[in-house]
């Protein structure tokens, strides 16, 4: 009996280490299939992170165009505020001198109306030192058939009013 146990010890021995083989082996494999499914797994994320940094890329240049375009466009409102400063700063300036200019015709309406005033009352003074004259001489008048004196009328005066701004302009007066 004892020469058959060594060899039964050894063949069980080698039986165990068999087992112990097959079962590296199954986990091998095993591990093999999680890291080709791991493999993969990374390249589809691989592939995302690249569509992303693609996306990102294109989303970055198109945030550089649009800021490009809002600076560009700033500019150009901030032209356009400063034109629009100047034209009412012009109409402003028109509109006062052509309100000085009214109001220098008014003046000057006022004058010759007080001018004409005066000289219809020298008229009628020289009128009335005339017909005086011609009673103290007894001199007949020259113009008493025909003569006929106008009505004086009294010149219309017309009110130029301030020609007012546009809707929202600046008064300054």
């Amino acid at each position: 009996m004892a020469p058959s146990v060594p060899r039964t010890r050894a063949a069980a021995a080698l039986r165990m280490k068999q087992i112990a083989l097959d079962n590296q082996d199954r986990t091998i494999r095993r591990l093999r299939a999680q890291l080709a499914t791991e493999r993969r797994g990374l390249a589809t994320t691989k592939k995302e992170l690249e569509d992303t940094q693609v996306a990102l890329e294109a989303s970055h240049k198109v945030i550089a165009g649009l800021t490009e375009i809002g600076l560009s466009m700033s500019k150009k409102i901030e032209k356009m505020k400063v034109k629009k400063q100047q034209v009412r700063a012009n109409h402003v300036e028109c509109h006062q001198k052509f309100q000085a200019r009214i109001h220098e015709a008014e003046d000057s309406m006022q004058a010759q109306h007080l001018l004409i005033k005066a000289l219809v009352d020298e008229k009628d003074s020289l009128l009335q030192t005339i017909h005086g004259l011609q009673e103290a001489n007894n001199v007949p008048a020259p113009f008493d058939g025909d003569w006929e004196e106008e009505p004086e009328e009294e010149p219309e005066e017309e009110e130029i009013e301030d020609i007012p701004l546009g809707e929202g302009e600046i008064d300054d007066e």
